[in-house]
């Protein structure tokens, strides 16, 4: 059997008001009454966002959301249109040290936003990172010499709003 019992608490009935400002506050004389019966919550929000898959497999790479790109020794622009991308790389180093990196353009100025630099006969893999490009900015991937073997793969997770694009 439930309890039911009042609560008189000025912070509580300060975050319901700032929360929920159509309902005006209390008014005078009204209490904030609570009970001990459990009540089960149950979370609609990817349903009622239009989607019954979990945010990280709508982030999941598949044959029609990915772009695959290798370069070496050069400049590469691997996604010039607005949105969030998901950025998996790995780097190959041969036989001259040197560096390889990734940048967001804006036909003006370059900010790097992440660097790899290997000694001869060096793997490394890049941790996954998500980039978000707006009007105008590209996201470039560099390699200083024929001995750093880049390769990329991007998938766009998001619109420039935010919202999750299908897989």
């Amino acid at each position: 059997m439930a309890q039911e019992f009042t609560i008189n608490s000025n912070a509580i009935e300060s975050k319901i008001n700032q929360l929920l400002p159509s309902q005006g506050g209390f008014g005078a004389g009204v209490d904030f009454s609570a009970s001990t019966m459990v009540i089960p919550i149950v979370d609609l929000t990817e349903t009622a966002e239009g989607s019954n898959v979990r945010e990280d497999l709508q982030t999941s790479l598949s044959h029609n959301n990915t772009t695959f790109t290798q370069f070496f020794n050069t400049t590469s622009n691997l996604v010039a249109t607005t949105g969030y991308y998901s950025v998996l790389s790995n780097v190959f180093c041969d036989t001259t040290a040197g560096s390889a990196y990734f940048d967001i353009t804006d036909s003006i100025s370059a900010k790097k936003v992440y660097q790899v630099s290997l000694k001869p006969a060096g793997v490394f893999s890049v941790p996954r990172f998500i980039v978000k490009l707006e009007a105008g900015d590209t996201l470039r991937g560099v390699s200083t010499n024929t001995s750093m073997v880049v390769n990329v793969t991007t998938r766009q997770i998001a619109d420039i709003n935010g919202n999750l694009t299908a897989s």
